[in-house]
């Protein structure tokens, strides 16, 4: 064990700042520890080895100077593989774009570089990052740290995984319907889904995208924060970037008194497992054990919310990639090749409609925050699936009157502004982790980063993979 092992990356900054901790020292660890799990996990698709280690000669020289320092300072960080990295291979999971070398950086890599963080690689993702498993023909599959016969979740599972190992306590993902929050509960860590427009996002072939974010993998709540302090907006490159930045210049409070808590196990129509209900309500009552106000409410979702959202993510595939299959098709993942048929098939009139559904759950869920701070309910309805996707599961039939899906997260991608997080509380009989999901009013980022941190404050922590 290494006195580096497991360092959030606030302690890791603030040991840098302080000069007890070296830049070189951090990224070295780092690095080592990539190499160490990356061939079991497969995480990172890309380490920066060469780069990474010059940039930290750099950060160390500007300590050694006495340099006004960025808040994340010499810290190693991870990006995920559908963002571009000016010199480095972007390939978003696909043999279509396995040679693409972007000339520029995004604006969240420009933006975590002038806070001082180093890139030490980038991460594992499915195919433009479709699915809930991240597992894909060109980058293989990626394995779960506490059980690597599981998936980490998905698309931004690679992040989610080298976090959950210790190479890292903080990774970019992408959310379009639970992205970053799905493998945050999957693998024990903290994801958050900002507010639309929070973080810029040029990342896309259009800026007026209304379902997809950028969000932190993150050790803790705090990171997280720090995480958002660093990468909001505005930003020029994104056009519906927030022109008013929030104050995160303070490590967030977990104090849960006077919190006012909505807790919905099923959002009205989900079949929980039990497991997983049972955290999640202990959770609650933990919260209000430090004085929160818990309110069990009616949320009244329904399989058809979910229905918008696939129609929603078909058009998006087939507008943004369904050029690709007249010479890519035999060599993309099945599942891709069917979104984009399926978004092919839609009518513009189709898509238009979607506002009026999309208006119509807004309205279902707007109650829950005119008496309530935040909305308390599971991340992940079922506990991880296999590894790889050729070894999923079909799910059986089941006329029960429940809806039976994985995730509880694409929904609060129908209303963006909404931001949403996934905090670990607690673990299943198979010792897998357990997400409990926060969601705030919109554009409220800052309460979304309160209650976080108050959960995360009420319940014991989960520990580390063994890995």
């Amino acid at each position: 064990m290494s006195e580096l092992d497991w360092l959030t990356a606030g302690e890791q900054a603030r040991l840098v700042t302080s000069g007890l901790v070296s830049p070189v020292e951090l990224v070295e660890h780092a690095l080592a520890r990539i190499a160490a799990v990356n061939p079991t996990l497969n995480c990172f698709c890309d380490v920066w080895h060469d780069d990474a280690v010059a940039a930290a000669h750099e950060a160390a020289d500007a300590v050694a100077r006495g340099d006004a320092l960025g808040p994340l300072h010499g810290v190693p960080v991870a990006v995920k593989d559908t963002t571009p990295t000016a010199g480095h291979r972007t390939t978003l999971g696909s043999v279509a774009f396995e040679h693409w070398v972007p000339d520029h950086d995004a604006a969240i890599v420009r933006s975590l570089r002038r806070a001082g963080a180093i890139v030490v690689g980038k991460t594992a993702t499915p195919e433009f990052a479709h699915t809930l498993i991240t597992d894909s023909p060109l980058l293989g599959t990626t394995r779960n740290p506490w059980d690597t016969e599981r998936t980490p979740g998905g698309s931004s599972g690679g992040s989610a995984a080298a976090v959950a190992a210790g190479c890292v306590a903080l990774a970019e993902g992408s959310d379009m319907g639970g992205s970053v929050r799905i493998p945050a509960a999957w693998s024990g860590v903290v994801g958050l889904k900002p507010s639309l427009g929070r973080i810029p996002m040029d990342v896309l072939p259009g800026l007026f995208d209304t379902i997809s974010h950028h969000g932190p993998l993150a050790a803790c709540v705090d990171d997280a924060r720090l995480f958002l302090q660093v990468t909001q907006g505005p930003d020029d490159a994104d056009i519906m970037s927030i022109g008013a930045p929030l104050d995160l210049s303070q490590p967030v409070s977990g104090d849960a008194r006077g919190l006012r808590v909505a807790l919905s196990v099923d959002l009205g129509c989900w079949a929980v497992d039990r497991a997983i209900e049972r955290a999640v309500r202990d959770a609650a009552r933990a919260l209000a054990d430090r004085g929160a106000v818990v309110e069990e409410v009616e949320v009244a979702f329904n399989p058809a919310d979910e229905d918008v959202w696939m129609l929603l993510w078909g058009v998006f595939m087939a507008g943004y990639y369904g050029d690709l299959l007249d010479n890519h098709r035999d060599r993309m993942s099945p599942r891709v090749v069917e979104l984009i048929e399926d978004g092919r098939r839609r009518s513009a009139v189709d898509v238009k409609r979607t506002e009026i559904a999309r208006a119509d759950l807004w309205r279902r869920l707007a109650p829950v925050f005119r008496d309530h701070d935040v909305l308390l309910c599971p991340t992940m309805a079922l506990g991880p699936l296999p590894a790889a996707s050729a070894d999923r599961p079909v799910p059986p039939e089941v006329d029960d009157g429940r809806f039976h899906a994985h995730d509880m997260t694409g929904v609060f991608n129908l209303v963006s502004p909404c931001p949403a997080i996934s905090v670990p509380c607690g673990r299943n009989t198979d010792g897998m982790p357990i997400g409990a999901q926060l969601v705030a009013p919109p554009w409220r980022d800052d309460i979304a980063l309160r209650a976080s941190a108050a959960l995360e404050a009420a319940v014991p922590r989960i520990g580390h993979p063994s890995l």
